[in-house]
């Protein structure tokens, strides 16, 4: 795990679900003292219970020293949540007016030099911004879920944005172990989401063209794409597609099926007869298996995966030009 930044020592959870949750589960493995906040009834206990679940993973992977989950306060406003807080991690619901007014009562209330980061997973930063007195400390530093395995997260800077803000956000992410991929132009949904939404509307289609079912699709990823994907991801792979020549004859090759109508941009509309296909489908292939124990099989797997990419592409390879060095 990285170390931590001495500027940061105390962090604040703003909306507890499950992004919020697994930002709490992180920061705590990392030895930090976590500042919660959410107004919704029972928040805490559920929270208890996201940590109880988290932590057996945080311990396979490592946990920092002084790391505890006694280390998390919950307080009982906004403004007493952040007012000492050195970074603030926004996770409310995915409404652009909530969130809004969210980040302006944390923007109020905040220390002058705290970063405030949302969690948000297609709003642009600069709508974010709108409205806020210190707008240049806000940017969008999106994880993925469970943020507290996944290292990837994205940061997003608005136009208001200073640059300073970004330096430090990505320093401090990349102190905790994750990797800050720092966008390069601010557009809805950022890299990753767009990236898999438009998988996720190719494969609504195919559910609902009765082309395949939920359980052969995910099996086309596991045993197919998904496998190469977690080494190398679409472009070296296809780099590979083109044989000694790479991407130029792969291009030169394939390049021309590109304008096949294999795909639909479009989502498919989501009918009831799309949603039962989807909903008896998911429930038919975990069968008896619940959520928990999904969860479980899948926090040990990825787990074990991020050790194996680890020793596939150390931290001195030619991606730490984008992925930054812990």
């Amino acid at each position: 795990m990285g170390n931590r930044l001495s500027e940061f020592k105390k962090i604040a959870v703003i909306g507890t679900g499950v992004i919020g949750n697994g930002w709490i589960a992180r920061f705590l493995a990392q030895g930090f003292d976590v500042i919660a906040f959410d107004p919704a009834e029972g928040a805490q206990q559920r929270t208890q219970k996201a940590l109880d679940q988290a932590w057996p993973s945080l311990v396979k992977i490592g946990l920092a020293e002084g790391a505890d989950q006694n280390r998390l306060t919950f307080m009982p406003t906004i403004e007493q949540a952040v007012c000492e807080a050195d970074l603030i991690q926004e996770n409310v619901p995915e409404r652009e007016e909530l969130k809004k007014s969210v980040l302006a009562s944390i923007d109020a209330y905040a220390k002058e030099d705290a970063i405030i980061g949302s969690s948000t997973s297609g709003i642009m930063p600069s709508v974010l911004q709108e409205g806020l007195k210190h707008p240049e400390r806000l940017i969008v530093a999106h994880p993925f879920n469970p943020v507290y395995i996944l290292p990837l997260v994205e940061l997003v800077a608005g136009q208001k944005t200073d640059t300073h803000t970004i330096d430090r956000a990505k320093s401090f992410y990349a102190s905790i172990g994750m990797k800050p991929l720092v966008i390069q132009k601010e557009i809805e949904g950022h890299l990753a989401d767009r990236l898999m939404e438009a998988l996720w509307r190719e494969a609504l289609h195919l559910v609902n063209d009765g082309v395949a079912t939920t359980e052969e699709v995910d099996a086309a990823i596991i045993y197919g794409a998904g496998l190469r994907w977690a080494q190398m991801g679409p472009f070296l792979t296809f780099h590979l597609a083109g044989g000694e020549k790479g991407m130029r004859h792969m291009l030169e090759q394939f390049g021309p099926a590109l304008k096949l109508p294999w795909t639909k941009l479009e989502a498919p509309e989501l009918t009831d007869e799309l949603k039962e296909k989807v909903i008896t489908g998911c429930e038919s292939h975990a069968g008896d298996t619940t959520i928990a124990d999904l969860e479980n099989k899948r926090n040990e797997f990825l787990v074990e995966l991020l050790s194996l990419v680890k020793s596939y592409w150390p931290e001195t390879t030619a991606t730490d030009n984008i992925l930054v060095e812990k």
